[in-house]
Order: C-alpha cells, then sequence, then structure tokens
C-alpha cells in the first residue's frame, strides 16, 4: 500500500524560512510526477512546486523567487519556502504519481499526502 508522509510544517514569522518533507512508502515515483499543492480556506487546491517525469524542479510563476523543490536519491522530496509571506498561509500536500502526467494539475495525481499546516504570522 502506497502511502505519503509531510513534515515540517509550523508556525513561523513572515520573512522567515521552512522546509517541508515527504517520504513515500510502498513504491518510489522517481519516473513519474511529484508535486506540492497548497490550499487556504475558501480558496481552491493550488501547485507551487514539484519534480515532473523528466527530474526536473518547477516551481509556480506565483512562488518561483521563493519557493523550490527538491528530490533526495531516495525518492524523498523537500519544499524549500524562503521569505515567507502571511498569504503563504495554508494547508500543503505533496503528491505523486507515476509516469508522464501533467504536474500542474491535481487530478493527474493518485496519491496525496494528509497535508501539514503552514501558519505565516505578520
Amino acid at each position: 500500500q502506497v502511502r505519503l508522509v509531510e513534515s515540517g510544517g509550523g508556525l513561523v514569522q513572515a520573512g522567515k524560512s521552512l522546509k517541508l518533507s515527504c517520504v513515500a512508502f510502498g513504491r518510489t515515483f522517481n519516473d513519474g510526477i511529484q508535486g506540492w499543492f497548497r490550499q487556504a480556506p475558501g480558496k481552491a487546491r493550488e501547485f507551487v512546486a514539484g519534480i515532473n517525469f523528466r527530474g526536473s524542479p518547477v516551481s509556480a510563476d506565483s512562488v518561483r523567487d521563493r519557493f523550490a523543490s527538491s528530490r533526495d536519491e531516495d525518492g524523498t522530496v523537500h519544499l524549500l519556502m524562503e521569505n515567507l509571506k502571511p498569504e503563504d498561509t495554508a494547508v500543503y500536500y505533496c503528491a505523486m504519481s507515476p509516469g508522464p502526467r501533467n504536474l500542474f494539475t491535481p487530478r493527474a495525481y493518485e496519491y496525496w499526502g494528509q497535508g501539514t499546516q503552514v501558519t505565516v504570522s505578520s
């Protein structure tokens, strides 16, 4: 059974950095897509960063200068968030799926983590 487990969320002051991690149990996804999404109250889930099926990191335009995704050799993915702002407050999810799928679309992902809360205080 495949399971994704996120860690690293919490409360942080604006301007600080935070690093999230996501470990996959049950299989690896180095041949597929690994994405980070966030969802704030009352808003749709949105893509922030991830690793495409070619193994290249990609970040959303809105956070490109502050957020970056990376992957360890064991398949663990990370989301480094710098210069955090109060509007970055949300539940952050990692998601993974095998094969060459659309990195940016939530529906492309088969597996999701439980989410980790990130709260940025002003």
